[in-house]
């Protein structure tokens, strides 16, 4: 999605937002009534029947009559698709949106083509009920049929339109990558490259732990409290579009430079679950330590390092061409001899085999075995590409 900033005047701005807060509880409503049916009731309302009382609620109410009308109705019809993708199978229930988390609308039609450009970085957009709002250009205006006016959680204005960029080709040198993603490594090739994904500097982590300390302090609801969360989030803002950033360059390079893009298949949600309480059985109802901070913190350094966008935004951009290899036992087995033991893994970074005593960094030879697509089998059991009868050798020196 070919998303732009938006730079709109303090009074464009008020006006954006309330027309978000309009389509916020217009979607709301329908959610309203489409959550009170029961089997003892008639059938709830669809999008025409919908249609035609927002119609009598704007002849009813002023402040819902000065907001766009093809907003609301866009708005009632986005919730007509979600209850439709939800009986399908194909989505999840639609939920409610929230005030400060869930801000936008979507123009289609006519008026999503009236944008003007300026020059090689600015545009303008014409928003119904709004007028013209300048844009930043960081790529060429697509040809779409609908755009997407959102405000995120710091208060930033974008405006995205609803076009999938084409798919990159493939080199055709048939050449493999390996894709090993860590925590202290983001993700390491089996070419020997390190990649990793940039955060929040030491100065800006020194001040984003100051300002929670004065969150906790601070009284909910009043002024300190509404100016440390808002600068809290614009730190976790920063550190969100340096990660996607990222993300994006890592993933269109790969795309650009291998056939195949071989990565592990991880279950993140799973492996970033907390850990379960374990009861003391001799003292009831009290509970033994379960290390959730320190789990809590490997959690958050998975979460920062972008394991899931990387991959997806690779499957958007290399259809076809990525393929995930099971996990097992891949950090443990050589990439020489396919030696599989756990004291072939030193530590995080030194991977040193017991058996031909080859070393390499421990996510490079993981990320070779992944690119070879070697795992364990059902036995627990790697090929070996050399003799079992074979005596362990010393590494030569260089």
């Amino acid at each position: 999605m070919s998303r732009f900033r938006m730079y709109p005047t303090p009074a464009q701005e008020a006006a954006l937002l309330e027309q978000c807060r309009h389509a916020r509880y217009v979607w709301n409503l329908a959610l309203e009534q489409w959550s009170m049916w029961t089997r003892d009731k008639a059938a709830t309302p669809g999008y025409v029947e919908q249609a035609r009382q927002l119609t009598e609620a704007r002849a009813a109410f002023g402040w819902l009559r000065a907001g766009s009308q093809t907003v609301q109705q866009q708005a009632l019809r986005d919730f007509d698709q979600a209850a439709r993708n939800f009986y399908a199978g194909t989505h999840r229930r639609p939920t409610w949106r929230k005030a400060g988390l869930h801000e936008g609308f979507r123009i289609v039609g006519g008026q999503a083509t009236r944008v003007v450009k300026l020059n090689r970085k600015r545009a303008r957009v014409l928003v119904p009920k709004v007028g013209w709002v300048k844009v930043q250009l960081s790529r060429a205006i697509p040809d779409a049929k609908s755009y997407r006016v959102t405000c995120d959680r710091v208060g930033r204005l974008h405006l995205a339109f609803a076009v999938i960029p084409p798919p990159i080709p493939a080199p055709g040198t048939g050449e493999v990558v390996g894709v090993d993603r860590g925590v202290t490594v983001s993700a390491a090739l089996s070419t020997g490259e390190l990649l990793a994904c940039p955060g929040l500097s030491e100065r800006e982590q020194v001040r984003l732990k100051q300002l929670q300390r004065r969150l906790a302090r601070c009284r909910r609801g009043s002024n300190r409290h509404r100016r440390a969360k808002a600068a809290i989030a614009k730190l976790s803002a920063r550190a969100g579009d340096r990660r996607k950033d990222w993300v994006e360059k890592t993933s269109t390079n790969l795309a650009r430079r291998f056939d195949l893009i071989r990565v592990e298949d991880l279950r993140i949600p799973q492996m970033t679950r907390r850990p379960k309480p374990k009861p003391d059985p001799a003292r009831p109802g009290a509970y033994l330590p379960n290390r959730r901070r320190a789990k809590a913190g490997l959690n958050r350094g998975i979460l920062a390092n972008g394991w899931g966008q990387l991959v997806t935004r690779l499957e958007d951009k290399a259809p076809g061409r990525v393929e995930k290899i099971s996990p097992a036992c891949t950090s443990q087995t050589c990439s020489v001899c396919g030696h599989r033991a756990p004291e072939n893994r030193e530590s995080q970074a030194v991977f040193r085999c017991v058996a031909c005593g080859h070393q390499a960094h421990a996510d490079v030879n993981a990320a070779v075995n992944i690119a070879a697509g070697r795992a364990v089998s059902a036995r627990r059991e790697t090929p070996i590409r050399v003799s079992p009868k074979r005596e362990p050798q010393h590494a030569t020196s260089a």
